[in-house]
């Protein structure tokens, strides 16, 4: 027996009958078969069954007449069991499955960028104004550990590590190519070269169209090493391992076989149209040991010329995770926090394993200070970083710059259904159905990002200015222009901040 007999709609596609021309944009748009015409009856219906709330119908209805609404169908008031959980339990009883959902965790957490407040200096430390004095943005990732060294003639020599240089401290999160499409990985590589910052591949391979684009891309190196071979390696500007994920901590990666097309399985190096399962450890990582044994044969492949990334999730023990990192020979460490998002992930682990990004940050950028390590490892941070003040935030609790993948794939287009498992995005960003892909023009998307982070770049100059800040370098770790409201003296002190009033 279907579970959809136990289950009404969770959205209801409403239409206005006296304003429906029945021009049947909407069924051609909807990738999800809401919408049909009835040539009995004359007019156009709609099955919110099958409908995802991705808002493509309503936003391209030339007389608007269509607009979906949350049903207020409702079980029997119980504070225990509400209308999600019993929906869940339906499906499963009738699926005998693991349930699977897309993007961040949509559970009402607190959310501590938005219990902090940033301080602005007045008199005695005048702000600065960014329209007419010189506002640094521009930042560094890599290690900081070189000692000055002259040759014969007292000129300075370059040992430092190799670094990534960003113009803003923002870069496009790891998302991989067969969990999101062709054209929106082109927009990404297109806006990262424009805007002098980087784009990550995901664990999914490098196109080979996109081999061009090698100067603004970091390679992932993931438990599947799904597309990793020696020009992939040699292309980036700097390779990441990904150790833990944000949105699903403790388990690997899975890209269902309806994603992978020829394209992908060419790029992934796998079986078309099999299930890309990364298992959850690296089979040759138990250990801090092994650990470095990886990075040192990243770098001995690139001939060290290529700063190595090491992600892990956010989890209750990250400090002391961290802390190992930053002494395996790791350039950059990348922490993803839960609230962030993924093309497929275990619901149960999405919404209830991991921690915030806020004290995740604060608590590793604390332990690497006490170890007297913290310029060993540069610090980007990902999971939920939502605007400029979020990036402000963070880099003021010791970010040296942050990922974004939800905040960049809605300058695409996204509308958050939280559907991307399905391969049916209408908006064509996690799709591979070619009708689809092309629905998202890559001059359109790259130009769109590129708008958002010049955006974000104003407002950054902006609050560091009122701060009397005129750059990021002095922003960063600097908690004294961070205050707290509504936190605990426990949640205070992870953070490191006062409340405010103090």
């Amino acid at each position: 027996m279907s579970d959809t007999l136990f289950m009404y709609p969770e959205y209801e596609v409403v239409r206005d009958h006296d304003k429906c021309i029945a021009c049947r944009v909407c069924e051609r748009q909807c990738a999800n078969e809401v919408h049909s015409y009835d040539t009995d009856l004359k007019k156009m219906l709609a099955d919110s069954t099958k409908c995802v709330n991705c808002h493509r119908c309503v936003c391209f209805c030339p007389t608007h007449a269509l607009k979906i609404v949350k049903s207020d169908d409702t079980y029997k008031i119980n504070a225990n069991w509400d209308k999600q959980t019993i929906n869940e339990v339906y499906r499963q009883a009738g699926t005998g499955g693991v349930l699977l959902s897309s993007m961040g965790t949509p559970k009402p957490y607190p959310v501590y960028w938005d219990k902090m407040l940033v301080n602005a200096s007045q008199v005695t430390n005048p702000s600065i104004d960014p329209l007419r004095e010189p506002m640094e943005t521009a930042v560094y990732l890599g290690k900081k550990t070189a000692k000055l060294e002259r040759d014969e003639k007292g000129r300075l020599q370059d040992t430092l590590p190799p670094q990534l240089k960003l113009s803003v401290p923002v870069m496009f999160s790891a998302m991989s190519y067969g969990s999101i499409s062709y054209n929106a990985h082109e927009s990404l590589a297109r806006a990262a070269e424009e805007l002098g910052i980087y784009y990550n591949t995901g664990e999914g391979g490098l196109h080979k169209d996109f081999y061009k684009y090698g100067k603004n891309t970091i390679v992932q190196v993931a438990s599947g090493r799904f597309g990793v071979f020696k020009d992939y390696l040699e292309t980036a500007a700097a390779i990441e391992i990904k150790m833990g994920q944000g949105a699903k901590p403790g388990i690997g990666g899975h890209l269902p076989g309806g994603k992978i097309t020829d394209a992908v399985s060419t790029t992934r190096m796998i079986p078309k149209g099999v299930d890309a399962i990364s298992p959850a450890p690296h089979h040759d990582i138990y250990s801090i040991e092994d650990l470095r044994q990886l990075v040192y044969s990243l770098k001995e492949a690139t001939d060290y010329k290529k700063p190595v990334i090491v992600k892990i999730a956010a989890v209750h023990n990250c400090a002391a995770i961290a802390s190992g990192v930053a002494r395996s020979g790791a350039d950059i460490i990348a922490i993803d926090g839960f609230r962030g998002g993924t093309g497929a992930a275990p619901t149960r682990i999405r919404d209830n394993v991991g921690i915030p990004i806020e004290l995740a940050l604060a608590s590793v950028d604390t332990r690497l200070r006490e170890e007297g390590i913290r310029d060993n490892v540069s610090v980007v941070v990902a999971g939920s970083v939502r605007s400029a003040a979020d990036l402000v935030k963070a880099i003021a609790l010791g970010a040296d710059a942050c990922y974004i993948g939800t905040a960049a794939l809605l300058a695409l287009g996204c509308h958050l259904c939280r559907t991307c498992h399905q391969g049916k995005c209408n908006w064509g960003i996690a799709t591979q159905v070619p009708d689809l892909v092309k629905r998202l023009n890559p001059e359109v998307g790259y130009r769109r990002l590129v708008n958002l982070v010049t955006a974000w770049k104003h407002e950054l100059q902006e609050m560091m200015g009122g701060m009397g800040i005129n750059s990021v370098e002095a922003l960063r770790g600097n908690r004294l222009m961070l205050r707290g409201i509504g936190l605990t003296e426990k949640e205070l002190s992870v953070l490191g901040i006062r409340h405010a009033g103090e």
